[in-house]
């Protein structure tokens, strides 16, 4: 018998788990469990002022585990027990008008949050009816329950909520709350998965600990800066000294929303993370999470991070990550509690996609949302911001002014091309109070002006002619605007010229892309031929330095994008970017809307400076007054407490990519065979990942058609149950009659 911390005793035999391990079988009491959850769930949601909350939600959370039929089941009968909904019924006749987070948090902590009323196919069941459908239940076990823990009193509503639940911030009071309820559950999740791991298996749990603080971060990165070699022109270090400086200062001023707006090749990447360990080191918070739109570059920049921070401190999330190559550089240990960090992002540097970071803020998923209690307190940098979509921007910079507002996070908007982000009076669900980084953006990237535009724009070029063109140059990059025209450069260049031809698009898996890449740089540095037609995969941030680029005219922001890949260390008096008008029109949608709205400012602007970033917030407003910033309506569905169509809606992902083909490139082969004799791993799956293609219905209708498909295995179904038989070495993955599509944006 053991008492429940409130003078009730509870039987040990109302158990929560059963462990069988190497010492044989263990039990945990569900007394033990709920207290251990509501201890960590306190912990998690103190970071937001909600100590209290997540301990009343822990202690209740799986009050459910009390009934007979759970214990029977627990000791091995084949019934089922419902349990997660109790605690939610619980909360339903204990807390009145403020039921709701409760409620929703705990019944959500095993099949994801639900919607409110709202039911689905594919929707887990809709709260008010979990509640109801515990009634009896609850009333059967509450005799089971310390009389106690049912008494808990109501905590008092976190301050920023104010006394009756409406924000103080002027924020709209359902928005405020819904986001307040996903915080909640993932304190809960979190702590739910913690405690049973301590139970189960405590060197796991144990491995999680052991980091270095921010102070050290600083020192080390502090270190590395003094150290790194000078690289570029006077004028490129010379700026890149200045843009340091001034993230240094500004990092001492209070947290909320920053604009660190410099010029591609002035030094982002570190001098962003300089500002953000500073800012955390003053503020007091806990960790810098980097947010990147394309993996092309997560890689890139991670391994930077790794040099400068030790790479026991980086934690990168995305799809193609690589654990062996961690492996080798940290060991095997050291690999292993970054893998647990990835689960819940408890680490100080975190480098994550785009997609991942806000479908976490709008998923219902247990597994994903788990770590979004550990975003509070947070420094967030937003890298190459303007690729943000802008169907999405609502929700979006809604999340992100309640992070700042009442999550302790300071957003840093990272770009050399502005996006108009900022609240204003025709824009009211903009970013607020808006603070910039660099003094002197418009002299700053009047200094750093390393390119000259040619606009050929006022007449379509042809595939024949332009490829004659590229070739004729020693270095040069041509960035078209889809898939389909990258291949038919790349195809007409290696017929002219094949020792020095490369193609780059999504079409090619991770693994090779990376390749290619690396193969680039080494023959730009060695001064040797190198012509590569590409996508748009390589305009953001990825480090080439071609004295020539190529660009199919599109947004703006795209095209000043692309001429930073241009003599970007500043050796030439000036590089040369030519924007000409692609032979095939850009396909519906984002990409055609940025092409029209960029012809409007040219038309307006003849003699275009690109270097003045006041030319970006006129083409982005342009750009957002034209599209629905909230075209799936999510704003809509969150005020209702629709959780499970929010998640269901939030894709920044095109739906219409469908399907996950695996391709035999290098590895690819030895892998699938191991998974096929021995069953999967999750290694092995992991592994795979860095060989796969996306490709919409269309595409995988005629691979099919083809007979370029084979079955490999519905064990790998997360990375599609598919595998292609085929897949070329310079092109990647190609069958007949593709056509032009919005793949050329890629993710």
């Amino acid at each position: 018998m053991n008492t429940n911390g409130f003078g009730v005793i509870m039987s040990d035999e109302i158990l929560a788990r059963i462990s069988d391990g190497d010492g044989g079988q263990r039990e945990q009491s569900l007394l033990e469990h709920l207290q251990g959850v509501a201890a960590l769930a306190s912990e998690f949601a103190d970071a937001f002022g909600s100590a209290e909350w997540g301990s009343i939600i822990g202690l209740w959370h799986d009050v459910g585990k009390a009934s007979p039929e759970f214990q029977r089941r627990l000791r091995g009968e084949a019934i089922k027990a419902e349990h997660s909904g109790a605690g939610a019924y619980v909360a339903s006749q204990k807390c009145g008008a403020l039921a709701l987070p409760i409620a929703f948090a705990i019944a959500a902590h095993h099949t994801g949050l639900a919607n409110l009323v709202q039911s689905g196919p594919n929707y887990p069941k809709p709260l008010r009816e979990r509640i109801e459908e515990n009634r009896d239940l609850c009333a059967r076990i509450q005799n089971r329950i310390p009389e106690q823990v049912l008494k808990r009193a109501i905590p008092a509503l976190p301050a920023f909520l104010g006394i009756k639940g409406i924000p103080k911030t002027g924020h709209n009071e359902a928005l405020c709350v819904e986001f307040w309820i996903r915080m909640l559950f993932s304190a809960l999740v979190d702590a739910d998965r913690l405690d049973a791991e301590r139970f189960d298996d405590a060197s796991a749990f144990h491995l999680r600990k052991s980091r270095n603080s921010i102070e050290d971060l600083l020192r080390n990165l502090e270190d590395y800066l003094t150290k790194l070699p000078a690289n570029g022109s006077e004028s490129v270090q010379s700026a890149r000294k200045e843009i340091l400086q001034d993230c240094i200062r500004a990092a001492a001023l209070p947290p909320g929303i920053f604009s660190l707006t410099a010029p591609t090749g002035g030094g982002k990447t570190m001098s962003a993370m300089a500002f953000a360990l500073r800012h955390c080191r003053e503020h007091g918070l806990r960790r810098v999470i980097v947010v990147i739109p394309y993996t092309s570059i997560i890689e890139q920049n991670a391994e930077k991070y790794r040099d400068a921070l030790g790479a026991e401190n980086v934690v990168e999330h995305h799809s193609t990550f690589e654990k062996e190559k961690i492996i080798e550089i940290v060991g095997e240990e050291e690999a292993s509690r970054m893998d647990k960090a990835v689960e819940n992002w408890d680490a100080p540097i975190i480098v994550t996609t785009t997609v991942q970071f806000f479908e976490t803020l709008f998923s219902n998923s247990p597994a994903r949302c788990r770590k979004l209690h550990n975003v509070a307190k947070s420094v967030i940098i937003l890298d190459e911001v303007q690729t943000l979509p802008p169907e999405y921007l609502s929700p979006i910079t809604d999340a992100l002014n309640e992070l700042a507002a009442n999550y302790g996070c300071s957003i840093v908007l990272s770009t050399a091309t502005p996006p108009a982000l900022k609240a204003r009076e025709n824009q009211p669900d903009g970013l607020r109070n808006v603070r910039e980084i660099v003094s002197t953006p418009r002299l700053l990237a009047e200094r750093l002006k390393r390119v000259s535009f040619e606009w050929e724009i006022h007449a379509d070029a042809s595939w024949e002619a332009l490829a004659e063109r590229v070739a004729s140059e020693k270095q040069i990059l041509t960035i078209v605007n889809t898939r389909a025209a990258a291949r038919e450069l790349a195809e007409r260049l290696k017929r002219l010229t094949s020792e020095a031809a490369f193609h780059l698009s999504a079409l090619m898996c991770p693994a090779h892309r990376r390749a290619v890449l690396a193969e680039v740089r080494d023959l730009l540095k060695k001064g040797a031929p190198c012509r590569v037609a590409s996508t748009q995969l390589v305009e953001a941030g990825v480090d080439f330095d071609f004295p020539v680029v190529f660009k199919a005219l599109s947004g703006l922001d795209s095209v000043f994008q692309a001429a930073g890949r241009c003599n970007r260390e500043g050796r030439l008096a000036t590089g040369r970017c030519v924007v000409f008008r692609s032979p095939s029109a850009p396909p519906p949608g984002l990409l055609r809307k940025a092409l029209q709205c960029a012809e409007v400012v040219l038309a307006q602007r003849p003699s275009t400076d690109l270097a003045d970033p006041a030319i970006f917030e006129e083409y982005f407003r342009g750009l957002y007054y034209v599209s629905d910033k909230d075209r799936r309506q999510i704003q809509v569905a969150r005020s209702g407490y629709n959780f499970a169509q929010v998640a269901a809606e939030f894709k920044i992902i095109d739906d219409g990519f469908t399907h996950s083909i695996v391709v035999p490139y290098r590895e690819a082969r030895t892998i699938i065979a191991r998974i096929v004799a021995r069953g999967p791993s999750r290694e092995d799956l992991r592994a795979l990942q860095q060989y796969v293609v996306a490709v919409r219905e269309r595409e995988f209708a005629l691979l099919s058609q083809h007979g370029k498909l084979i079955s490999v295995t519905e064990e790998i179904s997360t990375l599609g149950a598919w595998a292609c038989a085929q897949y070329d070495d310079f092109l990647g993955l190609v069958c007949a009659d593709m056509g032009d599509d919005p793949a050329g944006l890629v993710t």
